[in-house]
């Protein structure tokens, strides 16, 4: 029975107390580390027998963020994490899923045909997933009405970003009653209204990322300085607002509209003359080369820290702005 057609209530966004976590990699270590901070008991579902020791401790290693960002009080993670050896098992009673294995559609169709069987009758699953569709991923299920995309930013237990989409054959409470809970989480929800290849944000920095190698690859910049471009100038705008509310205060009280008529021949000069590269083995090794000449052997934990406490200083100080 869809829950279209169920007599019972689904339960509201803000009274959800137990979820399923099925994949324990980053991204699901990460969510996981966010579910235990809002109070949540998580069931883990992972093939790997080392998952449960890897995720107890990345979410050791996440909660101090999460107590700086106020995401929980809590001196140190709550004991609430079950780690089960059967995606049914993990399922078992949770309201909400959130499915976060590997990006094959094969995997991720075994494992829908072993738990919708035994989900509740108004439990929701959400994926993560990034690179595949919702068409796609519903292709494993007999019935996908409960099924939303749930495709974090990572790390999800930083970023608060979570693009949720349904479509004609998903359940129309569905992605209203996820967006509620994502947001009962901290997150900052979007709806994808038409199915595209990477969603919104994946396509937004792939565009971004284009045209940076190819002014690598053209000789106008080093990788260094293409990646200083953007975090010392548009990227520190782009963590306040949107590209186009920024545009619209670039032209002052004419707004939008003046902008547009303003600056419409050079954006439109710009554009013509965008690059298309490829990632080759030239233009990968050039990239990599560059990189490398900017951080040396910096370790790549390191720098991880370094991106994290950035994010979580840029997320503190936007939640102090009083809203407008």
């Amino acid at each position: 029975m869809s829950p279209s057609e169920t007599t019972e209530p689904w339960p509201k966004p803000a009274d959800v107390s137990h979820v399923a976590a099925l994949g324990g990699g980053v991204i699901g270590q990460s969510w996981i580390a966010l579910f235990l901070a809002a109070g949540k008991t998580v069931a883990l579902y992972d093939p790997d027998p080392t998952a449960g020791d890897r995720v107890r401790e990345a979410v050791e290693r996440a909660w101090p963020a999460l107590r700086g960002l106020g995401l929980t009080t809590r001196p140190s993670p709550p004991d609430r994490l079950t780690i089960c050896d059967d995606a049914r098992a993990a399922v078992d009673g949770a309201d909400f899923v959130q499915e976060s294995v590997p990006e094959r559609l094969d995997v991720k169709h075994e494992l829908y045909e072993l738990i919708e069987p035994v989900l509740g009758e108004t439990a929701l699953v959400a994926s993560s997933a990034s690179g595949l569709t919702l068409s796609e991923l519903q292709r494993g299920w007999t019935e996908p009405a409960r099924l939303v995309l749930g495709h974090p930013f990572n790390p999800p237990h930083l970023i608060p970003l979570v693009e949720v989409m349904g479509n004609e054959a998903t359940d129309a409470r569905a992605v209203p009653w996820a967006r509620r809970f994502y947001e009962t989480l901290g997150k900052v929800t979007i709806e994808v209204k038409r199915e595209v290849p990477g969603h919104v944000a994946n396509r937004l920095q792939a565009a971004l990322w284009r045209e940076a190698i190819h002014l690598v690859n053209e000789g106008v910049a080093s990788v260094e300085d293409v990646d200083a471009a953007v975090s010392a100038g548009p990227g520190l705008r782009w963590a306040a607002m949107g590209p186009t509310l920024l545009f619209h205060l670039g032209a002052g009280e004419g707004g939008l509209e003046a902008f547009c008529d303003r600056y419409s021949e050079s954006f439109h000069r710009w554009w013509d003359d965008l690059g298309a590269p490829r990632l080759d083995a030239s233009t990968v090794e050039r990239l990599v080369l560059g990189l490398a000449q900017a951080k040396g052997n910096a370790p790549v934990e390191d720098l991880a820290e370094q991106r994290d406490a950035l994010i979580r200083s840029f997320i503190a100080a936007k939640g102090r702005v009083p809203p407008t």
